[in-house]
């Protein structure tokens, strides 16, 4: 009977929410996919080598449609075709399940634009379902300053906090 009960708590134990979900008051306003390729160098750090994000290059295409919608670019920066752009800061991560793809983010987000259009009340992005984009396990001396692109793919949702 006891270890029926343990097996049961195992069971039903609640699991851990996942820290990359938005806040219950986020409405999601757009979703794209972004396929293109992370950006890495190979630069010393110390007494070792470690490869360092230049950031990503990538067009975003809707899902739907799968016509193109924006970019992705370094800082990160999100451009829409209209000309509103944001910028995002990382608030939460969380490893993939397969450790050659790049880990899950919900970022809170700053325009970078004076245009006004899609992104303008967008608030927070997340980066999910991540297909590759790790940088290779090898960056030391013979390495030094090499740049990789390493091909990935992403679905990005885009929340306002606004109704």
């Amino acid at each position: 009977m006891l270890l029926s009960l343990a097996l049961l708590a195992l069971i039903v134990s609640p699991q851990t929410p996942d820290p990359t979900l938005p806040p219950a008051d986020a409405h999601v306003k757009a979703t794209a996919v972004g396929l293109g390729v992370q950006v890495y160098r190979c630069a010393p750090q110390g007494d070792t080598f470690q490869w360092t994000l230049d950031g990503p290059v990538a067009p975003l295409f809707d899902p739907a449609t799968h016509q193109p919608v924006g970019t992705h670019s370094t800082g990160p920066t999100w451009t829409w075709n209209d000309g509103s752009s944001i910028t995002g800061k990382v608030l939460q991560k969380r490893a993939a399940s397969d450790p050659a793809n790049l880990p899950w983010l919900l970022l809170e987000t700053n325009s970078a634009s004076t245009t006004t259009g899609m992104l303008s009340d967008v608030t927070l992005v997340r980066r999910s379902d991540t297909q590759a984009g790790v940088p290779p396990m090898v960056c030391d001396s013979v390495h030094q300053n090499n740049e990789v692109r390493v091909p990935y793919k992403a679905t990005y949702t885009f929340y306002t906090t606004t109704k």
